[in-house]
């Protein structure tokens, strides 16, 4: 959890309907950052994410909980949404995304995210 304090808050927005993703968003973006994860936490509260970048697919190997994931590409376009991916699964391999923004289950429906939408992350 201390990792998760010294980390500087992001917010993800869905430009097509300006929604808010995650107000709370931290950026795994080192090798260490991203082994870690959310391996340290036991779930997600509602507006709270991660970014992984730079990546193209996920594991839940050793998750306690399952999240919503988008894959973007390297313009913030979503290529490809998992909705309730389940601790112990292993996503397949998106070779155009660049990133992922893991977030709590139910917020891509919330939000009404689709894949082609825009995320700005700010």
């Amino acid at each position: 959890m201390e990792y998760y304090r010294k980390l500087v808050w992001m917010k993800a927005v869905n430009q097509r309907n300006q929604a808010v993703l995650a107000d709370k968003v931290k950026i795994a973006s080192t090798f260490i950052k991203r082994l870690i994860g959310l391996l340290d936490r036991a779930y997600l509260n509602e507006g709270e994410g991660l970014i992984i970048s730079p990546s193209n697919s996920i594991h839940m190997f050793f998750m306690r909980f399952a999240i919503d994931v988008l894959f973007l590409d390297k313009n913030g376009k979503v290529v490809a949404i998992l909705r309730s991916f389940k601790p112990w699964k292993l996503s397949r391999i998106y070779f155009n995304a660049y990133s992922v923004i893991e977030l709590p289950t139910g917020a891509i429906d919330k939000t009404g995210t689709q894949e082609g939408d825009f995320i700005k992350i700010s």
